[in-house]
Parts: structure tokens; sequence; C-alpha cells
């Protein structure tokens, strides 16, 4: 009995150390062009490899395993339809997940696989290897991949987060790098009586512009291209920097909130919207494994960190602002950390 319990311990762990497998799958099908290739229909091995520029017998091989997968179906032994679980694959459907396999299974596993040295060092991933910057650079597609990953949220899913927090007596709300704009729609359609701000670097701006020039409530947006890092454009009286600090060391993430203050009223609040950290892990938990996971990915990518409400309350207080109080947002796995000058 004691063996079968140890035994299959050892497989889950195991099964842990395997599962970039499926991922890296994905990936190649995704650069292959596999989905676009059976998006008309049904086809054999030999014509979809010469659609994606492959080897016939090794690409029958990733089909079998995309096809136990679920992604496509095999109807004969060399012919293949695309499923409708697969059909997100296709690069040019609507809301594809194309750039976001890329982003994750390519570009972010590449920062993964020097994890062992950013713990032993305490850097990141593209500091001890500056060619990982050099591929994104490289990437005809690559600031494509990243505005379709982080800007393409729709407002629907900020609606925990727009109703966490009383936002009827703010006159503006500034949304700062708030990519495509999603939160802030979600927090004026909650809101009717707010004007909104959306602050993010050019090409975010750029990017976001269509959906606010279609958008009903468009004349109640401004659009204000920053670098947080330099400045925080004035004009609003709540500030809300979701999933930003994060990507920043305390030093760095200081002085975007000194520069949130340096914008703020005298009556002006900040809200610090992200993951807040237990200081004592006392058990498993998948919940919390994403935000470790989250935790993680910063140092590897960035060079941030997630906090715990400790060590949010410290980055306030060097930026001179008192946290007034923390509110878990139901429904999501953010808190929200809200902020005055002190």
């Amino acid at each position: 009995m004691a063996k079968t319990a140890v035994a299959g311990l050892d497989m889950k762990l195991v099964e842990i150390a395997m599962a970039y497998q499926r991922s890296r799958v994905l990936c190649a099908a995704a650069r292959l062009g596999v989905a676009d290739a059976l998006k008309k229909g049904e086809r054999s091995v030999q014509e979809i490899a010469g659609s994606c520029a492959a080897d016939a017998a090794t690409l029958h091989r990733l089909l079998r395993t995309l096809a136990a997968m679920g992604v496509v179906a095999q109807l004969r032994q060399d012919t293949f339809v695309l499923t409708e679980f697969g059909e997100k694959l296709c690069k040019e459907v609507a809301n594809s997940a194309w750039p976001a396999i890329i982003f994750w299974a390519d570009f972010m596993a590449d920062n993964w696989s020097s994890l062992t040295e950013c713990v032993r060092t305490g850097e990141s991933a593209a500091s001890l290897r500056p060619e990982i910057m050099n591929r994104w650079r490289e990437e005809p597609e690559g600031p494509a991949i990243f505005l379709a990953v982080m800007g393409t949220s729709p407002a629907e899913s900020y609606l925990p987060i727009a109703r966490a927090w009383d936002f009827s007596d703010a006159r503006v709300v500034a949304d700062l790098g708030g990519g495509g704009g999603a939160m802030i729609e979600a927090i004026l359609e909650t809101f009717p009586k707010v004007r909104g701000m959306l602050v993010d670097r050019p090409a975010s701006i750029d990017a976001a512009k269509p959906r606010f020039s279609s958008w009903s409530l468009a004349d109640r947006v401004q659009l204000a291209a920053a670098d947080l890092t330099k400045e925080v454009p004035t004009g609003a009286d709540v500030y809300v920097l979701k999933h930003v600090l994060h990507g920043y060391a305390d030093d760095a993430a200081v002085q975007i909130l000194r520069n949130c203050k340096a914008a703020l009223p005298p009556d002006g609040r900040i809200l610090i919207v992200e993951f807040v950290l237990p200081e004592v892990i006392d058990s498993a938990d998948p919940d919390l494994e994403k935000r470790l996971l989250s935790d993680l990915n910063m140092l590897v990518v960035t060079g941030g960190r997630e906090r715990d409400a400790l060590e949010w309350r410290s980055l306030a207080a060097r930026a001179a602002l008192s946290c007034r109080q923390i509110i878990p947002v139901y429904d999501d796995l953010v808190s929200i950390i809200e902020c005055t000058p002190a």
C-alpha cells in the first residue's frame, strides 16, 4: 500500500515535469500553420505538408498527436480535419489563440528555460541571455503578438474589478498601462457619469483607437500616450494600475507610484490592482499556484515580482502614499489596494 502511494506521488511529479510537451506540440502546430492548412476542410497528409512546407512523414506524427489532443480529427490513416476546438488555432479568425500560443509556448518558454539561473542570480532571463530580446526584435510579428495577447480581453472580463470599488464619485478615471482599453470600458459602462482616460505607450494607444472610434462611449474617453516610468498625465482624480507594478523591481515600481502621486489632486485615489500573496503558503491551492507562477514569470521575464500585503504597503509608503484598504475582488484572483497621499 505504501509503495503504491509513493509511486503515485512520483508519477505526479514526473507528469508535472513532462507538461511542457503538450505546449511544444501546440507551438509547432501554430508555427507550421496546421490549422490554416485545414480551415477549408479535410485534407491528406501530403496536402497539409505542402501547405506547411513540412516533411510529410514527420508531420503525420505531429497530426496524430494533435488528434489525440482533440485539435484535429483523423478520418482515415492519411486524412485529417480541423475540429471545432482547433479552429481558434487559425491565425486570422476572430479571437484567434495563435498569438497567445506563440507568446506563451515560444517566447515566454524561452525565458523560462533560464529559471534556474534566474533563481541563482536574482537576474531576469533577458539580463542573462540578451539574445532573448533579439528574438523579439527579429520576429516580424513580435509587436503585434504582444499587443494581441495584452490588449484584447473583452470588457466583460473586467466587470468584477469595476464592481469591487465604488467609482460613482470619481470625475475622471485614468487606466494606466491599460492596453486595449477593456477595463476603462467596463468601468465607464458600470458608472455612466464617470469620464475616462486610457494611458499607455504609443503603440498600445494606436492599437486601442479602433475600439473607441466605433464605441458608443468614445466621447467620454481621452487617449494619452505616456511612459509611466517618466511621467503620468494629469487630469484624473482616480488612477488605476492593473498588473503594471508587478512587472517592475521595487525601486522602479516606487518611481511609478511617485509619478502617480505627482499627478494626483489632493482628494485623489490610486488603485493598485494586483495579486496579493499570503505571507505563508500552508497548503496546496490551484488558484494560489497561478499567482505564484506569475511571480516566477515576472522574475524570468521582467525582473519584477508579485507581492504580499506588507510589501505593497511598504511600496506605497516609500512613495509617500498611505494604503487605506485592500479589497479582494470576487470572481477574480486580484485585489484592489487603495492608496491616498500620506
